[in-house]
């Protein structure tokens, strides 16, 4: 950790919002692409805690900043927010083990920069950000980790692989005379290459990296969860998936995320709840319509809720 902390270049950005000081820190002074995140501190009011809000496949700290309000408010409420960037880069993939390790690496440089030691840990995020955060979750408790979470929350998740991976072969599959999403094959071919195999060759390193698994019958992943406060928020808008991308209910995360809070539940986790949303997701600029996004999750219920448990 101290060989880490020597190559830290910390750029404090002027622009304030209600307050709050941005800080941008490249942990590789040679890279400004990855391995890096925006804290996004409070002003005039001490730290209580700090949470980490991991964006999106594809997705860079600032993008975050323009679509959710979440790190903002959550700094008046003395939250200091960290926006990462790991070492593999946007595209990584939330539960492999580069992008594990990064976020690990990366939390124990957050809690030194800010003195941050005895302060409440929140995590979550967006799509393969709360992915992140629920594995991170599972594996601290697994493992025992040093640093866990006091509260953990996912944006409309993938949490259940083997799910999305038979999901995306049927999309192609039924794209006969219309070519699929762009992300299908990437997905395809990536989830691939991090199982070693397909759910019909590998189907044991699914569960094994898997946030969820629904097929799973010995529940090994979320069995790690049955004591930590965790809240999923989603928006099902199967007629806006019908009509824009011609998913139906298999294709959505929806089925993954009521899932693993109904087996938490059954599991007497009375602290996993789901949220379900209507017509609150929108993206920047523009205010264009998409379930999926940021923007269902309503930044003061969230904190709210994180500052409860």
């Amino acid at each position: 950790m101290k060989r880490l902390l020597l190559f830290i270049v910390t750029v404090f950005v002027s622009a304030t919002s209600f307050g709050q000081t941005f800080e941008t820190v490249y942990l590789n002074p040679k890279d400004s692409t990855t391995n890096m995140f925006i804290a996004v501190k409070p002003g005039s009011i001490p730290i209580k805690a700090f949470m980490f809000c991991i964006p999106g496949m594809f997705q860079t700290p600032q993008y975050v900043l323009q679509q959710t309000e979440l790190p903002i408010y959550a700094a008046k409420q003395g939250i200091l927010t960290i926006i990462p960037t790991f070492k593999n880069g946007i595209s990584s993939f939330g539960f492999d083990s580069v992008t594990q390790q990064s976020l690990k690496e990366m939390i124990e440089v957050v809690i030194k920069k800010y003195n941050l030691q005895q302060k409440d840990f929140f995590i979550g995020g967006l799509s393969i950000g709360g992915t992140c955060a629920v594995k991170y979750a599972e594996l601290a408790v697994q493992n025992n980790y040093p640093i866990k979470p006091k509260a953990v929350f996912g944006i409309d998740p993938p949490l259940d692989f083997e799910r999305l991976y038979n999901s995306a072969v049927r999309i192609r599959r039924l794209s006969v005379n219309v070519k699929p999403n762009d992300e299908i094959p990437y997905m395809i071919g990536t989830i691939q290459k991090e199982m070693q195999g397909t759910p019909q060759t590998a189907l044991q390193n699914f569960y094994k990296l898997s946030p969820y698994s629904m097929s799973d019958t010995s529940q090994a992943a979320i069995k790690n969860l049955v004591a930590t406060p965790l809240i999923l928020i989603m928006e099902p808008d199967i007629d806006w998936w019908l009509s824009q991308r011609g998913y139906d209910y298999t294709d959505i995360n929806a089925i993954d995320e009521a899932g693993m809070i109904n087996e938490l539940q059954r599991l007497k986790n009375g602290k996993a709840s789901l949220v379900t949303t209507h017509e609150k997701g929108f993206r920047e600029p523009g205010h264009t319509r998409h379930p999926h996004s940021w923007s269902i999750a309503e930044p003061e219920q969230l904190v709210k809720w994180l500052l409860q448990q």
